[in-house]
């Protein structure tokens, strides 16, 4: 194959046309839903000064990451279902490949630093504004992201290096094991290397997590607060649930024997680890968060809102 005339062709939905406006309407409604949640959290974060802290500010960087993740892939998919068609480029493949590692890799980051913010706001409340000033919030955002640019290219070099011996990708999008799994050449073993070391850094991170969670969970169990409690788990835990679910479907999908033919649970494993938890994040992080909706109902001129929550936050002040 001629790599620099090379065109892929992508999974081919169905050849029924209901069929093909199923699938349209699913990635239609996944985007845009992911869009316009993460879109409401940096408008919040950027235009009310009552969330220039730390915490929304790396919150309004997963928000950023999480529009991009979605972005590099679905757009092209709901392009060429609306064409009927399933190329993309070479160069777009290359594209692909790169910014979707790249901003998965930066979410994962961000989350390891959204969860070590949330240790010491809990754990070290007095040393909290010491540790975690602006230029250390800026400089722990900023190496995510070069980290994970540098990853990124290493899994990008490490994939098209190879020559390929078919063009055919069963998947929505160019996914890094169904391009190894048509490579001629034994330089895929190399990439193989990248992807553990990869996952391994991934899955640290979600050990990371789970331990600065653990020790989240004894400083509050000691808050007499029975409201103060719920709270915080119920904070926590949707952050495990969509965590995991990113951690042990993308190992699923990088990890296991490619087969040769598309199939459902391929397409399904796809959706769960590359736009479920970029549309979940909003709901998580931030719609249950009462300083975000109070944010987007100034903006929006909700004043009923505003005071209905000033009510209900004075009502939990007086149960505890």
């Amino acid at each position: 194959m001629d790599n620099d005339t090379t065109v892929f062709l992508l999974l081919e939905f169905s050849k029924i046309w209901e069929i093909q406006i199923m699938y349209l309407t699913l990635f239609l409604v996944l985007y845009l839903m992911t869009i316009t949640g993460n879109f409401l959290i940096i408008s919040a974060v950027a235009l009310d000064s009552h969330l220039h802290t730390p915490m929304y500010f790396f919150l309004m960087n997963l928000a950023l990451q999480d529009i991009g993740s979605v972005s590099v892939i679905v757009p092209k998919a709901v392009v060429n279902l609306v064409m009927n068609r399933r190329y993309i480029s070479y160069s777009g493949c290359v594209a692909q490949v790169l910014l979707f590692v790249f901003f998965l890799g930066s979410d994962v980051g961000i989350l390891t630093v959204m969860a070590y913010d949330r240790y010491v706001a809990i754990c070290n409340p007095l040393q909290y504004e010491m540790i975690m000033n602006s230029r250390i919030c800026t400089k722990m955002v900023g190496s995510v992201w070069i980290t994970s640019f540098f990853n990124a290219v290493l899994n990008t070099m490490g994939t098209f290096t190879n020559h390929f011996c078919s063009n055919v990708i069963n998947q929505f999008y160019c996914e890094i094991p169904q391009l190894l799994k048509f490579a001629c050449s034994n330089v895929y073993v190399i990439e193989i290397g990248y992807i553990i070391f990869t996952l391994t850094l991934v899955f640290g991170c979600f050990v990371f997590i789970i331990i600065t969670y653990v020790q989240i969970f004894s400083v509050v169990s000691r808050i007499p607060s029975v409201q103060g409690k719920k709270k915080a788990f119920s904070t926590c835990f949707p952050h495990f649930t969509v965590l995991s679910i990113f951690l042990f479907s993308s190992s699923f999908a990088y990890l296991r024997p490619q087969s040769d033919k598309p199939s459902h649970l391929d397409l399904t494993i796809t959706i769960m680890y590359s736009i479920i938890p970029p549309m979940l994040n909003p709901l998580i992080y931030s719609m249950r968060n009462k300083d975000i909706k109070v944010a987007l109902a100034r903006i929006l001129g909700l004043r009923r809102f505003i005071l209905m929550e000033n009510v209900i936050a004075e009502t939990d002040k007086s149960e505890q």
